[in-house]
């Protein structure tokens, strides 16, 4: 079965900045679970995540960036997420991580 996300990774100044596209649900979390811990391994510590083409968020999505979240704070690192659709940010509200996650509205704030 094809996973529902596609992922794209780009180095930008100290951080890397990784594109998704599609729906993350059950059966697309655990191949973004897999690419951030791969990630994580090879020594990133910070992350941005591009959600401006990112149209559908489940509760398997949601933990993965929880989860993600957690392990890079533990690691010194830290986990951004820009560019959240209103529909997909309403999710994350309803389930009262925006106080949790780290969330911005652009790529450059996300940098800084």
């Amino acid at each position: 079965m094809k996973s529902g996300i596609q992922i794209k990774n780009e180095k930008k100044e100290n951080a890397l900045v990784v594109h998704l596209e599609g729906k993350l649900d059950a059966v697309s979390s655990p191949v973004l679970e897999d690419a951030l811990c791969e990630d994580i391994q090879a020594g990133e510590t910070k992350i941005l995540l591009d959600f401006s083409h990112v149209d559908y968020l489940s509760s398997a999505g949601l933990r993965v960036l929880l989860s993600n979240t957690k392990k890079l704070k533990t690691n010194g690192g830290v986990l951004q997420i820009y560019g959240m659709l209103d529909d997909v940010l309403e999710i994350v509200k309803m389930a009262g991580f925006e106080r949790v996650l780290n969330l911005h509205s652009s790529e450059e704030e996300a940098l800084n």
